[in-house]
């Protein structure tokens, strides 16, 4: 696939609009599908940008922390609703869990104590452990969406501890080698862009610091490049089972919050950040560090997804990072045609109590329909749709829609005829004038 060449030339005016009237050294820009580049636009010449670039990610970072957790969820290391306590024993705000953490809806502050963790180097877990005092909660969990860096450095010291191992080792070893994201590091490693604060009165960049923030490195640490991200988004539109089960990351794409209750535009899932534009949901994150700005955000239905760059610490004017980004997979959206469906084929024949189940069935005057679908039965009806598997004899388990989760149940008369399904206590008949 690649871009219509109109809409690449839409793409290429944005980033270099952006660059402009933002006013940063050098901004790089990306559309990204099924782990590629499809359209690169880079804008500025300090330095020039390139696809194998680094730039620092900030809080991108916190998405694959979460992939962390969630990884080690799924493997039995602990549950999201465990107490921070019973991982980190003798903490003053061990109260809130892990869940309540990922979601950013624990009620703990924004930022650790000490000098500024961003722009200053940090110290270890232990340190960082030793500063928490009760009044790091403001207020109680889930009264609302506040977003927490601390949040994020507690999950890396939780990692640390039930693996024994560092957070930028997991990093490695569980997500970036399996992804072979081999230009995304811990440290910025050459080529990388300089990052700058851009004065407001006269447009001169100041060369920031690169401090390594020690244990608040989960929060926003590592260095990568467009052509990393772009496999980065790809896992996120369809999930590589090395790393997490689709239905994993599902549901860290669900929402946990609503930040903006009054517009509902924005959202946060277990790790990612939800952007709502128009009927479309977003998926990524936005990310900050002295110097620099990112945001990444994936449509996962069509698997495309945009990355941008800058290296310098906010965009002048109107512009941010977040509206760049945003605007710009919109933009592709609008602008180029849908991927069409694989080509219909007839399903086989069902066989076995799937050929029994399969067909028409009523409830309380409305018509329902089981037809096959691979190894699955789906349900259709009136504003319903369920896809169910078999469990065993005469059960089935809903897997997606209206009644994922719940049982169908096969009911039989005496001789062994199938005569009813039972769906969560609602009986299903093969006669039009059932009621109940």
């Amino acid at each position: 696939m690649t871009l219509l060449p109109e809409t690449a030339r839409r793409i290429d005016e944005i980033a270099a609009r952006a660059q402009t009237h933002g006013r940063v050294p050098s901004l790089a820009l990306a559309v990204v599908r099924d782990r590629a580049v499809l359209h690169f636009a880079g804008a500025g010449e300090s330095p020039r940008p390139d696809p194998k670039t680094q730039y620092r990610l900030g809080s991108i970072t916190k998405t694959i922390t979460a992939t962390l957790v969630m990884q080690l969820r799924d493997e039995g290391f602990f549950a999201l609703d465990d107490l921070l306590y019973r991982h980190l024993p003798g903490t003053p705000i061990g109260g809130v869990t892990l869940r309540q953490l990922l979601g950013h809806v624990s009620g703990l502050q924004r930022e650790p104590d000490g000098p500024w963790w961003e722009r200053n180097p940090g110290g270890d877990v232990e340190e960082l452990l030793a500063g928490l005092t009760y009044e790091k909660l403001i207020g109680p969990p889930f009264r609302r969406y506040r977003y927490s860096n601390l949040a994020y450095g507690l999950l890396g010291a939780v990692l640390a501890r039930v693996t024994g191992q560092s957070w930028n080792e997991l990093v490695t070893k569980r997500v970036l080698d399996p992804l072979g994201m081999k230009r995304t590091s811990y440290l910025p490693v050459e080529p990388y862009a300089r990052g700058y604060v851009v004065h407001a009165l006269g447009g001169a960049p100041h060369e920031e610091p690169r401090p390594d923030p020690g244990a608040m490195a989960p929060a926003g640490q590592l260095w990568s490049t467009i052509t990393d991200m772009a496999k980065w988004a790809g896992f996120l539109a369809d999930p590589a089972p090395a790393v997490l089960a689709r239905e994993t990351v599902d549901e860290m794409c669900t929402p946990v919050t609503i930040d903006d209750l009054e517009s509902w535009t924005s959202g946060h899932g277990l790790g990612p950040q939800l952007f709502r534009v128009g009927e479309r949901v977003y998926v990524g994150h936005a990310g900050s560090m002295p110097g620099y700005v990112a945001h990444l955000a994936v449509h996962r239905r069509s698997r495309i997804g945009v990355i941008v760059f800058a290296n310098a610490y906010g965009l002048a004017g109107d512009e941010n990072i977040k509206g760049l980004s945003l605007r710009t997979l919109t933009t592709v959206l609008d602008s180029e045609p849908a991927t069409p469906d694989p080509a219909w084929q007839p399903p086989p024949a069902p066989t076995g109590e799937a050929a029994e189940i399969c067909g028409r069935w009523w409830w309380m005057g409305r018509e329902y329909d089981i037809a096959p679908d691979g190894d699955t039965l789906v349900m259709t009806g009136p504003h319903h749709r369920t896809e169910f598997r078999r469990e065993g004899p005469d059960r089935w388990r809903g897997l997606t829609g209206d009644n994922e989760g719940e049982i169908l149940a096969v009911l039989r008369s005496p001789d062994g005829t199938t005569t009813r399904i039972d769906i969560a206590t609602f009986v299903f008949s093969r006669d039009p004038r059932h009621l109940a």
